[in-house]
């Protein structure tokens, strides 16, 4: 029997394998996207503003566009409306009825809001009023050339609304990563089919699917693959020539019907690390084939295939999109104490919440690998440093924000 100790000496602790499996990364390609098809997607190129936004000095309100000076009664001599502007240009002792986000017209240069004034037979009174009031100066917002949105950038809603605001159409975006999803095991069944003795329902495949594509991916395959080595053989063939990452989950061990590795050998697939010191996950594989495609050997066990997957995968597929990899991680207070573990960092799956003083996290439930309900209404992953006796409720932690 082998030295718990002795084994442990020779994992790898979770920035070391991060590291691993970022280095191995080589940017994606890019590919104009065509805004209304881009969000979500990661810019691989600056946006700059083609235009001043503002184009033209606006107003801000509802009211009359004047030349600033001593209140009184003035001729209504036209309208500027939204698409729209007046026709004529404005003098000193006149006003032009104006509406929010209208050209200013030429001349004027204040605007006095309706609710202000009084109005009658074609005139208004208004009270005295200073250069520039209630006036949106053209560029305030953007200037024609500037850099906007920076490459890297992901494209959420305000991101999409400031690229279409600075004039672009298509954005040149990181192509998405093409993943493929095996999962290993004859005990496991497609949803919806009966359950035979022994067997389970595969929970992997779509749970670390939908994380692919949290993560910025396109999955392109997806399947279970028999406790067989010519059958693991194949189906690992297949995808790597179809994805650029694969992650596969289950078959990763030592057992006798553990034919992950020995299939990625015999494919030319070139080991970076099997082993990391963390609870659930310590048998995560990781390595990458001649032509750049990473391969993920991720747990069978589906609460270890997620966290491993959240862990290593995703960082890598952020990162091949140019990315921060990094982004999803921060610090939170830990509200309970928990038990630590004498030689694994331990990730549990918490309940997040903000507070005054940042994040804070507490476990959703019981925590045993096994228990996959564990993961619902967890808003992070909590990494609790190995070592003896426990960690105290205040201290803070490393979290993986989910």
């Amino acid at each position: 029997m082998r030295d718990d100790r002795a084994v442990a000496a020779q994992l790898i602790d979770i920035p070391e394998a991060r590291r691993r499996g970022l280095e191995a990364v080589t940017p994606g390609p890019a590919e104009e996207v065509p805004v209304a098809e881009a969000h979500g997607r990661v810019l691989a190129a600056d946006v700059r503003a083609a235009t001043d936004t503002p184009p033209f000095d606006s107003s801000a309100m509802d009211g009359f566009a004047v030349v600033a000076g001593p209140g009184g009664e003035l001729p209504v001599v036209g309208e500027s409306r939204a698409g729209r502007p007046a026709e004529r240009a404005l003098a000193p002792g006149e006003a032009i009825r104006i509406s929010t986000g209208a050209a200013i017209p030429a001349g004027a240069d204040a605007v006095v809001p309706v609710e202000e004034v009084t109005e009658r037979d074609g005139r208004v009174v208004v009270p005295a009023s200073e250069p520039g009031r209630n006036v949106r100066r053209a560029g305030e917002d953007m200037r024609a050339g500037a850099v906007v949105l920076r490459a890297g950038t992901v494209l959420g809603p305000a991101e999409l609304a400031v690229a279409v605001a600075a004039g672009a159409s298509l954005l040149r975006c990181a192509a998405r990563p093409r993943v493929a999803v095996l999962c290993t095991g004859d005990e496991l069944v497609e949803p919806g089919e009966p359950l035979g003795p022994g067997q389970i329902r595969d929970s992997n495949a779509y749970g670390l699917a939908a994380l692919a594509e949290r993560a910025g991916a396109v999955v392109v395959r997806r399947r279970i693959v028999p406790d067989e080595p010519e059958a693991t053989r194949a189906a690992l063939a297949e995808a790597i020539a179809a994805a650029d990452v694969v992650c596969v989950s289950g078959g990763v061990s030592v057992g006798p019907h553990d034919h992950v590795k020995p299939a990625l050998r015999a494919l030319g697939v070139e080991e970076r690390f099997w082993g990391v010191a963390l609870k659930p996950g310590k048998p995560t594989w990781f390595g990458t084939t001649a032509g750049g495609t990473l391969v993920f050997g991720l747990p069978g066990n589906p609460v270890s295939a997620m966290v491993t997957f959240q862990l290593f995968a995703a960082p890598a597929l952020r990162a091949r999109c140019g990315a921060d990899p990094s982004a999803t991680r921060a610090r939170a207070v830990l509200d309970v104490a928990v038990a630590r573990h004498p030689r694994r960092e331990q990730v549990l799956r918490c309940r997040l919440r903000a507070a005054d003083d940042g994040w804070h996290v507490e476990p959703t439930r019981d925590q045993g690998s096994h228990i996959l309900t564990s993961l619902l209404g967890a808003g992070a992953f909590a990494l609790v440093p190995a070592g003896e006796g426990e960690l105290a409720a205040g201290e803070r932690v490393e979290i993986e924000l989910l």
